[in-house]
């Protein structure tokens, strides 16, 4: 059984627009600024700037709330790598912040221990598509005046408190790679209520143009001003993180599914806690979520205890579930201080002024490195729940397979 295909709105017509159209530029046409729009419209922001990655949205994010060399950017310790690299991009130093034993989530206590007079940004990532608890998280940032950016690469209409999910913070981030909630293969975006951000964010990923804008990507306003050999264009320092027209139409005709392609994942991740539930199997522990929260399932993070409680490791459980037709478990992403960038500081020759002291070691975070180890992660990505119940039948079978005797 095959799974649809995942462009199954006005994809292919909104192309056909772009191709037919005279200008295929984000600095000239017409669908990034409708993109940003809409995007801004469904979140109930003033912003939105478009990026070519939900990587380059986090460095924009940094700088523009003002983070320079040497400054120090709170991160929970689960995540993915990109917080740490693009805090090392704006030449600031990662600091790790461990997580709640059940959400997986960064904790609002360690965070709290983890401030220093050097801390001038904290990330918060809303992991598997669950919203961190932001109430807290909030309070300590006011009372200590640091900007928060919300990183919510896998967490797309989330709520927290009845609140969407990137509007709590300074700054939220998304990123809409191929695996993500809605994709075009690469690109991001940054949503706030603050224009001086917004204008900082649209300058940093725009060459640094002079005359773009919190809410204007274009830069050929005037001819006669821009053709002019004497017009000076370049006011800033910035690189080129913009996101093409033919990416942004992609992306506009997944926005205008995106209610649908989240349900999609909540129907088949359903079927997954149905089937965990249902066996009583106690040994197979999904993400707590609050009673104040709306998860938006990018997978089905579950915790694995089947080592101690059956005997069969990790490894074996996942060949014995490919075995009864499952797509494969996928490990959670490294403890971003173990990975050999980190752990082996060959981030040092970046910038040794700044960083030639700088050492992680094992044990810092270690409820992060216990959950990491033992998460598995189901695929939900099914726009078939008859191919989903398949999927969830094999997690079932495989469950059997190991029943205690």
């Amino acid at each position: 059984m095959k799974n649809p295909r995942k462009y199954f709105g006005n994809e292919l017509k909104y192309l056909e627009k772009v191709l037919n159209s005279e200008s295929w530029t984000a600095t000239g046409g017409s669908w990034t600024k409708e993109l940003e729009t809409k995007f801004a419209e469904k979140f109930g922001t003033k912003y939105a700037v478009a990026f070519n990655s939900g990587t380059s949205t986090l460095h924009a994010a940094l700088e523009a709330v003002g983070v320079v060399a040497g400054d120090e950017v709170i991160c929970p310790a689960l995540s993915v790598i990109m917080n740490t690299t693009a805090t090392m991009h704006a030449n600031a130093i990662p600091v790790y912040v461990d997580i709640d034993p059940e959400t997986w989530l960064i904790d609002p206590e360690d965070l709290k221990r983890k401030i220093t007079p050097k801390t001038k940004a904290i990330q918060t990532v809303s992991l598997f598509g669950l919203a961190p608890d932001m109430d807290p998280i909030m309070k300590i940032a006011r009372e200590f005046g640091i900007p928060v950016i919300e990183d919510n690469a896998q967490c797309f209409l989330g709520e927290y408190n009845g609140k969407m999910v990137g509007t709590f913070g300074d700054i939220a981030s998304f990123s809409f790679e191929n695996s993500k909630h809605m994709s075009c293969g690469e690109g991001g975006i940054i949503i706030t209520d603050n224009e001086e951000y917004a204008m900082k964010c649209r300058k940093l990923g725009g060459h640094g143009f002079k005359n773009l804008r919190a809410e204007e990507g274009r830069v050929k306003l005037n001819q006669d001003d821009f053709q002019n050999p004497e017009y000076k264009r370049i006011e800033s320092l910035g690189w080129n993180y913009r996101l093409s027209e033919f990416s942004s139409a992609i992306a506009l005709a997944q926005l205008e599914n995106l209610d649908r392609n989240i349900e999609y994942r909540t129907e088949a991740t359903e079927l997954f806690l149905d089937v965990i539930k249902n066996t009583n199997c106690d040994y197979l522990v999904p993400q707590k979520t609050p009673e104040n929260c709306k998860h938006t399932w990018w997978t089905v993070p579950i915790l694995y205890n089947g080592e101690e409680s059956i005997g069969v490791s990790w490894k074996d459980f996942r060949a014995e579930y490919v075995k009864q037709g499952g797509d494969g478990i996928y490990g959670a992403c490294s403890v971003q201080y173990l990975e050999p960038m980190v752990s082996e500081r060959r981030f040092v020759k970046r910038l040794p002024q700044i960083y030639e002291n700088v050492k992680y070691e094992k044990g810092i975070c270690p409820v992060s490195e216990e959950v990491q180890s033992k998460l598995m992660q189901f695929k939900n990505n099914y726009r078939s729940l008859e191919l989903a119940k398949v999927k969830a039948h094999a997690l079932e079978k495989t469950i059997i397979k190991f029943r205690r005797k």
